[in-house]
Parts: C-alpha cells; sequence; structure tokens
C-alpha cells in the first residue's frame, strides 16, 4: 500500500493469543464496539460448554450479538471426563459453522473464541485455521483467541496482539471470579 491510498472498509484478521489473561475480553470488547455501530456479530466458541455460566454471554445476547457455543469444556483439564473424540467432534463442528459464517454475508464481525486453543489441544489443525483465514469474505473482520502464535495464523492475520503473563491469581490458587473471569 502506497502513503497516500487508504483503504477504507477491508475485513480484518485479528488474533489474541498469549499465557496472559484478556483474550477474550478483548474479543468481547471488540464484539461490543462493533454492535455499537449496528455491525452484525457473531461470537463462536470453540471451547467453553454451554452449561457453564458467562457474564459476557448473557451481556452479548443483550446486545444483538449471535452466539453459538459448540465445545464440550476444557480438554483434559479441570475434572474432564470426555473421551478426546467428544471434544475433536466438537471442534470439527464448529469449524464447519465457522467456515459457513465467514464465507456468508450474513455478518460484519466473527469472533472464534479459543479457535487456535482447539489447534493447541490438537482438536484442529493449523492448516484448517489458516485455511479459513484464506477463505472468508474480504468485508468480515474475523477474530482468533488462544494461547499459541502459530507461524502460519500469524502470516495471515492482520492485526496480533500477544498478552503476556506477568503474574496470575490462579497460580496462588485463587479460582476464577464471577464478573471478572467469566
Amino acid at each position: 500500500m502506497t502513503k497516500n491510498k487508504k483503504i477504507k472498509n477491508r475485513g480484518l484478521t485479528i488474533v489474541y493469543i498469549g499465557k496472559g489473561k484478556g483474550k477474550t475480553t478483548a474479543a468481547v470488547g471488540l464484539a461490543v464496539r462493533a454492535r455499537g455501530w449496528k455491525k452484525r456479530v457473531l461470537f463462536l466458541q470453540f471451547i467453553k460448554e454451554a452449561k457453564w455460566p458467562s457474564g459476557e454471554r448473557a451481556m452479548l445476547k443483550r446486545l444483538g450479538v449471535h452466539i453459538w457455543v459448540m465445545g464440550q469444556g476444557f480438554v483434559k483439564i479441570l475434572n474432564d471426563q470426555k473421551p478426546f473424540t467428544v471434544h475433536k467432534q466438537a471442534a470439527s463442528r464448529a469449524l464447519k459453522k465457522a467456515q459457513e459464517a465467514v464465507r456468508s454475508k450474513k455478518y460484519d464481525v466473527v469472533v472464534l473464541d479459543e479457535a487456535i486453543s482447539a489447534v493447541e489441544e490438537k482438536l484442529l489443525s493449523q492448516t484448517s485455521i489458516a485455511d479459513l483465514i484464506t477463505k472468508k469474505q474480504p468485508k468480515i473482520t474475523l477474530v482468533l483467541t488462544g494461547h499459541t502464535a502459530y507461524p502460519m495464523i500469524v502470516k495471515k492475520a492482520d492485526l496480533v496482539t500477544d498478552m503476556t503473563k506477568i503474574k496470575h491469581p490462579f497460580d496462588q490458587g485463587v479460582l476464577a471470579q464471577k464478573g471478572i473471569d467469566f
């Protein structure tokens, strides 16, 4: 792009990664901002379960954000007893729904919360997420969250923010707090 030429309505690919807190929170903030401008927003969660309480989902619903909770919970932590295949099938279904959403013209913003986490847990491949980015409608802004900066995904992104953990209450045994963490 030259210095004089400005691109106005192009969808971006935004990635929030890192070991620190704030990835989903940043994605929620972006979804709220988009709804403030009457943009059509989908918030699709890859790992979290619908039965878990969530303040962000409650508020996003009130704002008119479409929410699809497709996960089966955290894989092999927090007393997870589900077979790996259950998690893998859920991630595959979520990926299919995400592909449909980014290829359609139904949404302006598509948030794929924990899509990168699904790659980390070996539920999806890095290639499947990179392909999804490549095949999205040009005007859709796509937001992905997770921990790892996979080169294939980072290369396709327009913006990558790394949430670096300096200190976290969980390390001192403090569990997630209602209204702060969920």
